[in-house]
């Protein structure tokens, strides 16, 4: 039993770091000003990915569901849309002409920037959740919950929600690592180079934005061969 935990907790530190999952958090972490935002960041998507799971879970454990193929793709085609919107949203930059002592400045500002301190910056913190749950609902999600349903059978239902409890706790401390060290360059680049926020909020997005639609095209063809 120990070491079937053990193991949970393992696949639950590798499925956070898997692509879909770092490159949606990326684009929020990018929002970012210090290593300890960064790290909220993460914290807050294993939880909505932990919670997205349990509610699965219990489907699985209880009812004895089983996610069709179709379904879990589908799913994943909403995670590779959420994805594009995600980085393209980063990309939305507002152009403001300034003029100083006669001389006139051109400044960029990003969307979250002029909505600070308003109800809508104020729904930011939930916006990790929110991208958790959807990931714990994708494809990779099925594929555990088909692992745990065998957990279960050789250990019973308390023994699957513990394995998922302990899953849940390695995706949690996965995705913490990751958003911290994603952080990282981030804070040091927006403390010592001025400037430095614009650029690499742009590379987030096109990156983000660039994976996306190779994750759609990719699920698309799936779709169509099922």
């Amino acid at each position: 039993m120990l070491a079937t935990l053990s193991l949970g907790f393992v696949l639950g530190i590798k499925h956070a770091t898997e692509a879909d999952h770092l490159a949606a958090v990326s684009t929020i972490v990018s929002q970012r000003r210090s290593v300890w935002q960064s790290a909220a960041v993460g914290v807050f998507w294993g939880i909505g990915h932990t919670a997205a799971l349990l509610a699965a879970g219990i489907l699985v454990l209880c009812v004895g569901l089983v996610i069709p193929e179709k379904v879990a793709n589908v799913l994943e085609l909403f995670v590779a849309l959420m994805i594009i919107f995600l980085g393209m949203r980063l990309l939305h930059l507002h152009i403001h002409a300034h003029s100083h002592g006669g001389r006139s400045h051109i400044h960029l500002h990003f969307r979250d920037e002029e909505h600070a301190g308003t109800f809508h910056s104020s729904l930011a913190g939930w916006r990790s959740v929110i991208i958790g749950i959807i990931h714990g609902l994708a494809g990779s999600a099925a594929l555990t919950l088909l692992v745990l349903s065998q957990v279960a059978r050789n250990g019973g239902i308390a023994m699957g929600f513990a394995y998922l409890l302990i899953f849940g706790a390695g995706s949690i401390a996965g995705m913490l690592l990751m958003s911290s060290l994603i952080g990282v360059p981030i804070s040091l680049g927006i403390r010592f180079l001025q400037g430095s926020l614009v650029p690499i909020r742009l590379l987030a997005g096109v990156l983000s934005t660039t994976f996306g639609v190779f994750y759609a095209l990719k699920v698309l063809q799936k779709l169509a061969s099922s």
